[in-house]
């Protein structure tokens, strides 16, 4: 039986929001191939301790905060790795590398260089997801009043949208769906249609998002670019994952005016819930801007918001 090689692996940042790549060294397995930088944890240190200490092994910089993220498994001919990805969050020096034949810093949106290391792959996408998704309530506020909303939103940089409008009829919920989608995507933002395939896939949506309870019933992953789901608890969110999700939205975190004497979770435990999860996971329930620093240290890939989104005040 294959050994488990544990790997701690950075995704560094740059202030411009660039992030860094570096090309493996021609004596290396995977000669030519681009990683995030990072290394083998060693006995008795955590991922966190391994992943700092490699950084300054590898490219001479101190790095004084790391935020989890996510954790991905992966079998090579010669390894079974997991990687336990953290976003470095604050980091001093200038870079020397020591142990790659090249350094890249490449935009989120579209990395120019490659080969990817298989195992490093699906994170490209994972990076692309917008840090704060807008969730609709237009049934409760009025289409135009919605509408209007969202463009201010849009304009300020929203570029995820969750339609849910659980309490509209098909005929105005699929017109609503359809000027939502024509709106972002005029601004380069990404819709998601909840609750239904079928509608996304009519409207042009660019994907799906699943109530907890669809995703029991679920066989396999819908064909849609971008598929995620609301969890309550690690078995829906490890679900989540077994069929491949891009995404999970977990709440609520503190207490909210939609749901009004819910039991909520708090950061310590939403922290619990998605440790080691191989998907980004977004933060919901009584969240506002302030508040996605708190939700990055506890693990969140940022935060999932109804009234937080669309308030200018």
């Amino acid at each position: 039986m294959m050994k488990r090689v544990e790997v701690a692996a950075g995704v560094i940042f740059r202030r411009d929001g660039r992030f860094l790549l570096g090309q493996r060294a021609p004596d290396t397995f995977y000669a030519g191939y681009w990683e995030f930088p990072g290394g083998k944890v060693e006995p008795g240190e955590s991922p966190a301790d391994a992943l700092i200490r490699e950084l300054d092994e590898e490219l001479g910089i101190r790095v004084q905060g790391v935020r989890p993220w996510i954790t991905r498994e992966h079998r090579y001919e010669h390894a079974h790795v997991r990687l336990h990805f953290f976003e470095v969050a604050e980091w001093e020096g200038e870079l020397h590398d020591h142990v790659h034949s090249a350094l890249s810093w490449e935009r989120v949106e579209a990395p120019e260089v490659g080969p990817m290391l298989p195992a490093n792959g699906p994170i490209l996408k994972a990076l692309r997801l917008p840090r704060w998704m807008g969730i609709t309530h237009a049934a409760e506020i009025g289409v135009q009043r919605q509408l209007a909303q969202l463009d201010a939103a849009l304009a300020g940089g929203l570029r995820l949208v969750q339609v849910r409008e659980p309490g509209m009829p098909m005929p105005e919920l699929r017109a609503f769906a359809g000027e939502v989608v024509k709106r972002a995507h005029a601004c380069g933002a990404s819709v998601v249609v909840n609750g239904s395939v079928e509608l996304a896939a009519e409207v042009g949506a660019d994907g799906v998002h699943l109530p907890a309870a669809q995703l029991g019933a679920l066989a396999r992953r819908p064909e849609l670019e971008w598929v995620g789901a609301s969890c309550h608890t690690r078995a829906e969110l490890e679900r989540a994952a077994e069929l491949g999700l891009d995404y999970a939205v977990l709440g609520a975190v503190q207490p909210t005016a939609t749901h009004p004497g819910q039991p909520v979770l708090g950061w310590e435990r939403f922290a619990e819930l998605v440790r080691g999860l191989p998907m980004p996971v977004l933060a919901l329930g009584g969240l506002r801007q302030n508040d996605v620093e708190c939700a990055r240290t506890a693990g969140a890939h940022g935060i999932a918001a109804i009234r937080a989104s669309w308030d200018q005040s």
